[in-house]
């Protein structure tokens, strides 16, 4: 059984500071510790991108990947918000409006990640009890 098999997985931008603050604020907010997370650039990314079509340098946002299939962008976000606490939960209900219209604000926002919130030098992951949740 592979990994993506096992395992709700998120892959984010490991040298974006949102992208780090929402994996923190996830792992806070989660209500069943059952996410795992590893960044876009790692090896165990790489080849969870390749696996579902995406580029091996793919960084447009976040990519969800459970029940063996993966959700990119604002389905990302949604199908994680749905895993989260109240009142967190119920931004899942964003999904009804259509994914071109929903991705155009995520991509805007994404596009501007970088000049608002600054990234990293280096890739990483967030040290924390959690650790075992990464990848």
């Amino acid at each position: 059984m592979s990994l993506d098999e096992r395992k709700e997985i998120l892959l984010f931008d490991g040298f974006c500071n949102v992208c780090h603050g929402a994996v923190r604020f996830i792992l806070r907010r989660e209500r069943i510790s059952a996410l795992h997370f590893a960044p876009l650039q790692s090896e165990t990314g790489k080849t969870l991108l390749r696996k579902y079509g995406y580029p091996e340098d793919y960084l447009d946002g976040l990519v969800l990947i459970e029940n063996q299939r993966a959700h990119d962008q604002s389905s990302a976000c949604l199908q994680v918000a749905k895993k989260l606490v109240f009142p967190w939960n119920l931004f899942f209900i964003f999904l009804v409006i259509p994914k071109p219209v929903r991705d155009l604000f995520y991509r805007i926002i994404a596009s501007m990640r970088y000049r608002w919130f600054g990234k990293k030098d280096t890739c990483s992951i967030p040290q924390c009890e959690d650790i075992s949740r990464f990848l």
